[in-house]
């Protein structure tokens, strides 16, 4: 990561690279409540209420075949393209939220990238570069050739690999809470070992990192969904082989963010414990014209955790107005 944080603060930064390792299940917090043992009350449950649970009514399941491999994608409304891009761990169910406004004007594509949710998962050295051959792969089957891309947290670092190895495929970019930079010189690779979680607590601790709001993970049945979940998802070798990449220093962007040329807006939480503010400033800096949009109470997840904010503000930019509350460093 940038700067030189306190070392209190090494797995929050090595966090900021693997990103996203279990945020699928906040989608089944409000769906898939415990058959026996408490039920979330008063703060938590108010916000897990707020939680989207399924995708809207009228989005397609399908799947699509790239490089012989089945990737599987949410399909919704028509228009210009925007394809949203979850984070490591996470599946397109990350954006159940964001997919019936951005429908009314949009044609939204929502992948599982390889290696995750329904998606194959072959067993390769995964890296960014693979996430940027597999999008290349699965525009052209889906006979894309220009769109929009909102990436969150390892999304966010394929959205702006992909805008700097095609350029002419891509309209606007939007970075939220995106991973990117080097780790500090500091840190010690083998920490990121630790960011594989195979235990409730370690869940439960990756998943306090990402929400503001804590409260939602003092439940135990939530605690035992969440855990369920993880195990479920079977994308464990994955997380693992993009450990060793981030190890090796791969794909980083720290000497060619700045050739990012399309219109990019910048969202960020402003309390993310994974991906510090400083970094989303930093984009703002490196990439000419970019606008910065900074949440309040708010982690690493905005498109999750301040649905509505974030939607108002995706649309805004989308189409090309002005995004209340943003900042710009010309």
């Amino acid at each position: 990561m940038i700067g030189r944080l306190d070392r209190r603060f090494d797995v929050r930064m090595l966090m900021a690279f693997l990103l996203m390792l279990v945020v699928a299940a906040s989608s089944a917090f409000a769906a898939r409540p415990a058959k026996t043992g408490p039920t979330a009350t008063g703060p938590a449950a108010r916000v897990t209420a707020q939680i989207a649970t399924e995708p809207p009514p009228g989005t397609a399941d399908k799947f699509a075949t790239v490089y012989g491999q089945k990737i599987h994608y949410l399909e919704a409304g028509s228009g210009p393209a925007v394809i949203l891009l979850h984070g490591l761990g996470g599946d397109a169910s990350n954006w159940y939220g964001n997919i019936g406004p951005l429908s009314k004007k949009y044609h939204v594509v929502v992948p599982d990238q390889i290696g995750f949710g329904r998606s194959d998962k072959p067993l390769i050295n995964y890296r960014v570069q693979t996430l940027v051959d597999f999008l290349d792969g699965f525009l052209k089957e889906l006979k894309i050739d220009r769109a929009s891309l909102v990436g969150n947290s390892l999304g966010g670092w394929t959205a702006a690999a992909f805008a700097l190895a095609h350029p002419e495929k891509v309209d606007k970019l939007v970075l939220v809470d995106a991973a990117g930079f080097s780790l500090d010189k500091g840190v010690d690779p083998r920490t990121l070992n630790a960011l594989n979680p195979a235990t409730r607590d370690g869940v439960v601790q990756v998943m306090s990192l990402v929400f503001y709001n804590k409260q939602m993970f003092s439940n135990p049945a939530i605690v035992d969904v969440l855990f369920a979940r993880k195990l479920a998802a079977g994308d464990g070798y994955t997380i693992q082989r993009f450990i060793d990449s981030v190890a090796l220093g791969q794909d980083v962007l720290d000497k060619t963010a700045k050739g990012i040329k399309q219109p990019t807006l910048i969202v960020w939480g402003r309390e993310d414990a994974l991906v510090p503010l400083a970094t989303g400033q930093r984009y703002n800096s490196e990439i000419p014209g970019s606008e910065l949009l900074v949440i309040e109470k708010c982690g690493h997840v905005p498109q999750i955790e301040q649905a509505a904010q974030f939607n108002s503000a995706l649309i805004s930019f989308l189409a090309g107005e002005q995004v209340g509350g943003a900042t710009s460093i010309k």
